[in-house]
């Protein structure tokens, strides 16, 4: 198996705010098979200080992966900081279907204002008042997926409020994952993993999960913040491991040399997710 990609994008994502919201802490950094480094996109090359919205964020991804399948280049390969799903104790909790298309369908039913100016915040106390009369849909900080098992430091995606959580990044994020999914022009040139299978489609973009701490204590910072360093050492990251080739063991969980999961864990995987290089 060869996997080649053109461009590494890392993405630092925040739950911040709404979704049209500027916020200081969403970056995306990007680096091309030939870069030595990894450079910095903004939303407006004419007003550098301006900083990207969910929403802006999500359109900028759909053009992307457009004009990179139009012009026959290689795709994309896309790390966002945030979970893809939720553990299978949510899914036993709602007596879902062990399905990512089901699970998004239904999440977005739940929360899916925040594709509009609501927080995550005010929707979370919206789904806690829910839970109590009949269906709110909300998870406890104790139920861990196992990739956060098998990582050092990752916590729950139901864990907010504390130093390093994705709880607010992921669930502001999903409903972006499902607008890149079920969009007509863009969804079908998207590989996302590792619900589409272990092993990327030649010629798709693949969007999957990433987590900086297994970067960005070996690369200088510098003088960039810490969200823009994330994001900049998962766009390298990507590409040194593409370069190396052991990107490609990577999506193979077989050949991970630390990580044994068994076919009952690896099915449970692809229901939860995974993070790319955890292995």
């Amino acid at each position: 198996m060869k996997l080649t990609f053109g461009r590494c994008i890392g993405i630092d994502y925040s739950g911040a705010q709404h979704a049209h919201a500027g916020l200081p802490g969403l970056r995306v950094f990007e680096a091309e098979i030939s870069d030595t480094d990894a450079l910095e996109c903004r939303p407006d090359s004419q007003q550098p200080k301006r900083h990207w919205s969910r929403a802006e964020l999500a359109q900028w991804l759909v053009e992307q992966i457009l004009v990179t399948h139009q012009s026959a280049k290689f795709p994309l390969l896309i790390g966002i900081d945030h979970a893809l799903s939720f553990p299978l104790a949510y899914y036993e909790k709602y007596q879902l279907q062990k399905n990512w298309n089901i699970f998004l369908e239904d999440y977005c039913a739940h929360w899916g204002a925040l594709v509009g100016s609501t927080s995550v915040r005010e929707t979370l106390q919206s789904q806690q008042q829910q839970k109590q009369l009949f269906d709110g849909r909300c998870g406890e900080s104790r139920w861990r997926r196992l990739a956060e098992q098998r990582s050092k430091g990752a916590k729950s995606v139901f864990h907010f409020g504390v130093p390093g959580a994705v709880a607010s990044s992921t669930h502001a994020g999903l409903v972006w994952i499902q607008f890149l999914r079920t969009h007509p022009r863009v969804g079908p040139l998207i590989h996302f993993w590792p619900f589409d299978g272990w092993i990327p489609e030649h010629g798709k973009t693949v969007v999957t999960e990433i987590y900086p701490a297994l970067w960005n204590k070996f690369i200088s910072k510098d003088s960039l913040t810490q969200d823009q360093h994330d994001a900049r050492v998962v766009a390298l990251g990507l590409r040194e491991a593409m370069v190396s080739g052991e990107l490609e063991a990577w999506f193979q969980p077989e050949q991970w040399n630390n990580i044994h999961l068994s076919e009952v864990e690896r099915k449970q995987a692809l229901v939860e997710g995974w993070i790319l290089g955890l292995s």
